[in-house]
């Protein structure tokens, strides 16, 4: 498909990656669906235009999920590609002493969210003949690691369902991958680790690169990745 042609939703789009991505996307001349929880959030990250529609939705809200997907297809016709980037880092307690606020909090931000988008999404995808599903997993989510117990998990489970999409919907024509990114070099994790060596750390013009190569017809191929993004050696 012709970038010019594509329309891609991308959830978490007032984040840091989130920007970077869209930026990307509007340098291709893509229709862009931006959603993120905060309305005003969305607002001082981006200009709405003709071919950019920003929505507000909390995506732990199954029916302000759907209504979202509703309306950009209205907008818009149809939505070739899904970019879920919504998620998000909180160090926990030891395994043994983890709360369920905590358990809660990682499994609906890095799980739950994903579920009420896909269901609102993908059977308009079916309903067109196909599509291309991008997740944001985390390399963090491959080994267990002290106090991040209950993170890898959700991000675990995140790749759990993406590679489970991916076998349940590769022969419809939907593709469905995920990244797996070291720390995202953003400011606020520069001011959260002052001290770290940030030469792994991926930027978030890079990632967003490789998540638009897997949300493009180039990569039609690919079904059920789980793609190492760790910066630069």
């Amino acid at each position: 498909m012709n970038p010019q042609q594509q329309t891609v939703l991308i959830t978490g789009a007032a984040g840091h990656l989130g920007q970077a991505l869209a930026a990307t996307y509007r340098g291709r001349g893509a229709r862009r669906v931006l959603v993120d929880r905060h309305a005003d959030a969305l607002a001082r990250a981006f200009g709405e235009s003709a071919d950019t529609l920003l929505l507000a939705a909390d995506l732990l809200d199954a029916e302000q999920v759907h209504a979202a997907v509703l309306q950009a297809v209205d907008r818009f016709g149809r939505i070739d590609a899904l970019c879920h980037l919504a998620g998000g880092f909180r160090m926990g307690e030891a395994v043994h002493e983890t709360s369920p606020q905590t358990w809660d909090f990682l499994l609906d931000l890095n799980a739950r969210t994903f579920l009420n988008i896909a269901r609102a999404l993908v059977p308009h995808m079916l309903e067109r003949g196909g599509g291309r599903i991008v997740t944001v997993g985390a390399a963090a989510a491959l080994k267990g690691a002290g106090q991040m117990g209950a993170y890898a998990a959700s991000k675990s489970a995140l790749i759990r369902l993406t590679e489970a999409m991916s076998a349940e919907l590769r022969d419809r024509n939907i593709n469905v991958n995920c990244v797996l990114p070291s720390i995202i070099d953003t400011p606020d994790n520069r001011a959260a680790m002052p001290d770290a060596d940030t030469k792994r750390w991926v930027a978030p013009e890079a990632l967003g690169e490789v998540i638009a190569f897997l949300a493009s017809e180039a990569a039609r191929a690919v079904h059920g990745a789980a793609v190492p993004v760790t910066g630069r050696v």
